[in-house]
Order: structure tokens, then C-alpha cells, then sequence
């Protein structure tokens, strides 16, 4: 698991709410009420709900494939 101090604003992680144990999801890091470390919330994909950050624990950051990506149109071609 990572450590809050090891998160990064507005990144994407997989997560899971603590006290529920419940599936992994993907949130972001939101600075939607301030820059500071102190204001950050948890902010799940496809809500505008936002909690806070101790009430999740964070597996995994998500990042960009490394391969350019293509369009559809070259993907067919």
C-alpha cells in the first residue's frame, strides 16, 4: 500500500474505501478545495462526491502507457 505521502495531485490511483473493505476502484488525488497537502480529497470516477483522504487506502498510481498511442484510424489502417 502506498503511504499518503507518497501520493501526488490530481493523479489517479487504484483504491478501496478502508472501512468497508470493499472493491478496488480508480479515484484522483482532487486539489478541487486548495493546493495544500491538507485540503486534498479522494475524488472517485464518475461522482462529483469527494472524501476524504484517510478514509481510503491507495494500491497503485495509474500512469500513461509508455507506447504512443494511436488513433482508431491508424489503428485500422
Amino acid at each position: 500500500m502506498l503511504e499518503l505521502l507518497a501520493l501526488e495531485p490530481e493523479c489517479f490511483y487504484w483504491a478501496r474505501r478502508r472501512e468497508t473493505g470493499g472493491a478496488w476502484e480508480v479515484v484522483q488525488v482532487s486539489t478541487v478545495f486548495g493546493a495544500g497537502r491538507d485540503y486534498w480529497t479522494v475524488a472517485r470516477t464518475g461522482s462529483d462526491v469527494h472524501h476524504m483522504m484517510d478514509d481510503y487506502e491507495f494500491l497503485v498510481r495509474i500512469t500513461l502507457p509508455e507506447a504512443d498511442i494511436i488513433s482508431l484510424s491508424q489503428a485500422a489502417e
